[in-house]
């Protein structure tokens, strides 16, 4: 059979249609297929952080009661304590003292009434939320201080930033659990924190001068282990350096 030439240009047009359609489908089917699978790698990612988050906040909690009982006992208690032994006093004394024990009284209970005001508030919405993360980390250097565990050295060169609130929680997890390790495992009576403030990152520092950690603890300690997978969740870079008998020194960086 023979084609003339229009015949044959038109099948060979057709043809090619034909090819350029299917090519386009296929890439479609390319495209949409990778799609899909970095939105399952996002859904996955998303489902990790969540997962970490809730993991952290109730960590948060515990530790909340931890310290809410802490400070009631330590220092609450003492104050009510001492408010009534002057109460006590006033009802067996009838001498001109009374005004100025009662104005005593006065001011303990209003300290009482004020460290109840913030218990609270750590109790019901979070340490992170109300605090921040820079209140919070001080808090935890407070604590260190109040129960003489070490000996801390604190520097920030500037407070005023805002980050989201999820994120803080998992930054402070991290720093958290860096002080966890310099105090149990270190042997180090010096703790340095920094906080350094930059334009478009924050970079946290926790050091010990204490015994160091050889390689192998590093990469299999659970706890390090955390950290990082923590710090993955938030693209936060963790470095940890740490020579035996010289100290370790964690280095986080949280991109703004």
């Amino acid at each position: 059979m023979n084609l003339s030439a229009n015949d044959f240009l038109i099948i060979s047009t057709t043809f090619i249609i034909l090819f350029t359609v299917l090519m386009m489908v296929m890439i479609y089917g390319v495209f949409i297929k990778k799609k899909s699978q970095l939105l399952l790698q996002q859904q996955k990612k998303d489902a990790l952080f969540e997962q970490e988050l809730a993991v952290s906040q109730i960590e948060i909690k515990e530790q909340t009661l931890n310290y809410i009982g802490q400070e009631l006992h330590d220092d609450l208690g003492q104050k009510l304590s001492v408010a009534r032994l002057m109460t006590s006093k006033i009802t067996l004394t009838g001498c001109k003292e009374n005004v100025q024990i009662a104005k005593e009284i006065n001011m303990l209970v209003g300290e009482c009434i004020q460290d109840i005001r913030n218990l609270s508030k750590v109790f019901i919405t979070g340490q992170i939320e109300h605090f921040g993360l820079v209140d919070s980390i001080e808090r935890e250097i407070r604590r260190i201080k109040r129960l003489d565990l070490l000996e801390v050295d604190y520097q920030i060169n500037n407070a005023n930033f805002e980050i989201d609130s999820d994120h803080a929680l998992i930054l402070f997890r991290i720093v958290q659990e860096s002080i966890t390790n310099v105090i149990k495992h270190s042997k180090s009576n010096v703790l340095r924190i920094a906080i350094e403030n930059e334009s478009d990152l924050i970079r946290i520092i926790v050091e010990d001068k204490g015994k160091g950690m050889i390689t192998k603890e590093i990469v299999r300690g659970t706890g390090m282990n955390n950290m990082e997978n923590r710090a993955k969740l938030i693209r936060a870079d963790l470095k940890i350096n740490s020579l035996e008998n010289i100290g370790t020194k964690v280095t986080l960086i949280y991109n703004k």
